[in-house]
């Protein structure tokens, strides 16, 4: 029983962290008919606000998954075999919102150079 025990909880506290490790939706609204609508500088600039928010958010979601790895390095003996899959896990995840980030950041980038030289 008490092995079973000690089997159990590390692995109940695994899958609840990698169910804090799926991705939200950053873009809830429907941003292709908002990109192909802009025309003003207004619009363009409300664009890129959308895109820097989506990146910031995506950078939290950075910071919360290294905090994630770094549990799951220093403290590894409480997740036994699955230890270096949540690392690994962790890892993606981390690169996927980099990504994610670098590209929402580019958008903005984008939408602001448009609100520019729109009239």
């Amino acid at each position: 029983m008490n092995k079973m025990i000690k089997t159990l909880v590390p692995a109940a506290i695994a899958l609840g962290m990698l169910a804090s490790c799926a991705q939200p939706n950053l873009h809830p609204m429907d941003m292709s008919a908002a990109v192909q609508s802009a025309k003003t500088r207004a619009d363009h600039e409300a664009l890129a606000a959308h895109y820097e928010q989506a990146a910031q958010e995506a950078v939290g979601k950075i910071d919360e998954h290294k905090k994630l790895l770094e549990q799951y390095k220093t403290r590894g003996y409480l997740y036994g075999k699955q230890a270096l899959n949540l690392q690994s896990h962790c890892e993606a995840i981390i690169r996927s919102y980099q990504q994610l980030a670098n590209a929402n950041s580019e958008m903005a980038k984008m939408h602001r150079q448009l609100a520019e030289s729109a009239n």
